[in-house]
């Protein structure tokens, strides 16, 4: 009996800690999930915002990629070296993705406030 439950413990055990594996670690000072090249990541991102603008955004290589792109021209983020910029969306894309259902449906038009900043006019009078 002894035995058995020594064998039951150290499975249920063993099973906790895959459970825990498949999450990497947050970094306390950044957010960022602690696999892959995360620091890479934190050192290129958090020096010019906010690592949760990070966090909190999601996805795909391409939409990260789409994302720096749109930082380079508009913000007067410095090009990478493509090591560097490869391994910056390779990391965001495996531990930030897109979520299914992660923002709430569009507002319908007709439900929207009118907007005081808009210039277009009604063409309809």
């Amino acid at each position: 009996m002894g035995s058995r439950r020594t064998l039951l413990l150290a499975g249920a055990a063993l099973l906790g800690s895959l459970a825990l594996a498949e999450e990497p670690a947050l970094d306390p000072y950044s957010g960022f999930k602690m696999a892959g090249d995360w620091e890479i990541v934190r050192a290129n991102c958090i020096a010019c915002h906010s690592p949760k603008l990070v966090t909190q955004q999601r996805g795909t290589e391409a939409q990260w990629l789409n994302i720096i792109r749109w930082m380079q021209a508009t913000q007067n983020l410095a090009q990478f070296d493509p090591e560097t910029e490869r391994k910056i969306v390779t990391y965001l894309a495996e531990y930030y993705p897109p979520e299914k259902d992660r923002r709430r449906a569009p507002i319908p038009p007709d439900l929207m406030p009118p907007n005081p900043y808009s210039t277009v006019t009604n063409q309809a009078q």
